[in-house]
């Protein structure tokens, strides 16, 4: 074996996953259309996954800290607001006190 397949082989891992016939029906449409492998539209599909999810839980972090250091909008304020969207004369859109 030739040194860059022993270190491709010692930088990388099989995963395998039962997914729905017509999911894998629509990963081989794409593969066909983009003239790529099924495994390249696996690795990015993937790797797409684990950067959204990255980003949802440092936003959920910086969401709670924001919370931790009290810029909240009371439940009574935004209660008040969207029941005034039905009437008349809206109120503004709470903001943070």
């Amino acid at each position: 074996m030739s040194e860059k397949a022993k270190k491709t082989e010692r930088e990388t891992r099989v995963l395998t996953a039962h997914v729905p016939r017509e999911l894998a029906d629509k990963v081989d449409q794409y593969a066909e259309r983009m003239e790529r492998s099924r495994g390249w539209i696996m690795k990015q599909a993937l790797a797409d996954w684990v950067d959204w999810e990255a980003e949802k839980e440092r936003r959920t972090l910086e969401a709670l800290e924001s919370v931790r250091q009290g810029h909240v909008i009371p439940h009574e304020d935004v209660v008040a607001w969207a029941k005034s969207l039905l009437t008349d004369k809206p109120l503004p859109r709470p903001r943070v006190k």
